[in-house]
């Protein structure tokens, strides 16, 4: 069940019929030498997590660490709730979930870093939000995460998820690509629908550069796992009606990594670029003074 690339995962799928969560979720039995009610357990606790991480701000909003953010999940959720809207619920909730999210691990609450702590609001903000509008059952939700953890380990695999290495795009870049693929297969997609979803999020995000205020994971991190929901939806629709991608999946990583590589030093995770350097975010978090 081990595969090094997504080209061998989708030969897997057509081999085993089965769906790239499973394949995903069978590796993790036979090479971690578990049995599958831990690894389903440990899924679990991983949901469980997601849910606290992504609902308490909502409730009892928290200032971050750097003091950049906090509130502005609930502000959404109000929002939301007054019918105002302009995303609809899916989005909007998402959205909201994944801002929520990134409050929890700017306060230095409990998160699950999918692939990373700044960008982990993404997975567990499009996931959760079709639970709730969809109705899926936690086990099926569980089912989903296996399928993004499968993403998430062609990405570390052969190229990088780290904002230092390959910029945002490799970190909400890749984020947006395991819950695109997750979505689709969640709504009954198939392999090669959710690596079409995937590579359109690579394409759609190409390039973009990690410039944190202060060298802090708030801002603008929040705002882009906002951005990155909305990208994974709109792949995993396109996706699910049928849009092919010529560039497979596994070239577009590649691609992804080499862009990252020439990317400037300024522009991976220094905050010596792009945001970070504008006069306003030196001023709000007194670094550059």
């Amino acid at each position: 069940m081990d595969f090094k690339n997504a080209k061998e995962l989708l030969a897997l799928c057509r081999e085993k019929n089965l769906p790239i969560s499973e394949v995903m979720r069978q590796r993790e039995i036979l090479l971690g030498e578990s049995t599958a009610e831990s690894v389903d357990q440990r899924m679990d606790h991983v949901l469980e997590i997601m849910k606290d991480a992504a609902f308490s701000p909502i409730k009892d909003p928290v200032i971050s660490m750097g003091g950049l953010i906090g509130g502005e999940s609930r502000r959404l959720c109000e929002f939301h709730d007054q019918g105002k809207s302009l995303c609809g619920n899916v989005l909007g909730k998402g959205i909201t979930y994944a801002m929520a999210t990134l409050e929890t691990n700017a306060s230095m609450g409990l998160i699950v870093a999918s692939p990373t702590a700044g960008s982990a609001g993404i997975v567990p903000g499009l996931m959760l939000a079709l639970q709730e509008v969809y109705g899926f059952s936690d086990e099926k939700i569980r089912q989903a995460l296996f399928n993004a953890g499968a993403i998430g380990y062609l990405a570390m695999r052969n190229a990088t998820v780290a904002g230092a290495v390959g910029g945002c795009q490799a970190e909400v870049g890749i984020a947006s690509a395991m819950a695109a693929s997750a979505a689709v297969e969640l709504l009954g997609g198939t392999p090669l629908q959710c690596a079409y979803a995937a590579s359109t999020v690579l394409m759609n995000m190409l390039g973009l550069v990690c410039d944190p205020v202060g060298g802090l994971v708030e801002y603008p991190c929040q705002n882009r796992n906002a951005a990155g929901v909305s990208n994974a939806l709109i792949a995993a629709e396109m996706s699910l009606a049928g849009i092919t991608q010529f560039i497979p999946l596994d070239e577009m990583i590649d691609t992804m990594y080499a862009v990252g590589k020439k990317l400037p030093a300024e522009l991976r995770e220094t905050a010596l670029g792009g945001c970070a350097a504008t006069p306003s975010a030196c001023e709000k978090c007194h670094l550059c003074s």
